[in-house]
């Protein structure tokens, strides 16, 4: 048999209730905010100086790479690509050779692929760290026009998908 109810036979389920709503706020909130891009200075391998404030208002993608990686080298004519594909509508290329990759071996590659978008060194590994301590490469960081963090893919993109949110980053206002 059971106990009658009482008038406050309720307030556990509320309690439980509210605790959901809690928690599910927070994670809402922690799965939509946004991730700004760290304020950085590329140094191009011809010495230009290229401050993440200049592109402040471009769609910009920024690329760590090495020559020593194969993934690296079989992406790149993809990511010349879709530079080629984008520039016109204002999506700025950074490609950014890690800290263990000889300038020299960098300066070659850039010249005799005609890579054209800006290449920058990473000398010190600051980039990087910066970066969140970008270790594997590729990396590829998607950064929208007010300079939040719109993807980061680890490994080669598939570019169709890439080529979707660029098209739909550089369209916002």
């Amino acid at each position: 048999m059971n106990a009658p109810a009482t008038k406050r036979s309720w307030i556990p389920y509320a309690a439980i209730g509210a605790a959901v709503l809690v928690i599910g706020g927070i994670g809402y909130q922690t799965l939509t905010r946004e991730v700004k891009a760290p304020d950085v200075t590329f140094i191009s391998i011809d010495g230009q100086k290229i401050s993440s404030q200049d592109l402040r208002g471009k769609v910009v993608m920024v690329n760590f790479w090495a020559t020593s990686c194969a993934t690296c080298i079989k992406e790149m004519p993809g990511m010349i690509d879709t530079y080629n594909k984008f520039k016109g509508q204002g999506l700025q290329f950074v490609a950014v050779a890690m800290s263990y990759d000889r300038p020299d071996y960098v300066l070659n590659y850039a010249q005799t692929r005609k890579l054209p978008f800006k290449v920058a060194l990473d000398s010190g590994g600051d980039l990087a760290k910066q970066f969140g301590d970008v270790a594997m490469t590729p990396t590829t960081f998607v950064i929208g026009k007010h300079g939040e963090i719109l993807k980061r893919y680890v490994g080669e993109p598939e570019f169709n998908g890439l080529h979707q949110l660029l098209q739909k980053a550089l369209a916002s206002s």
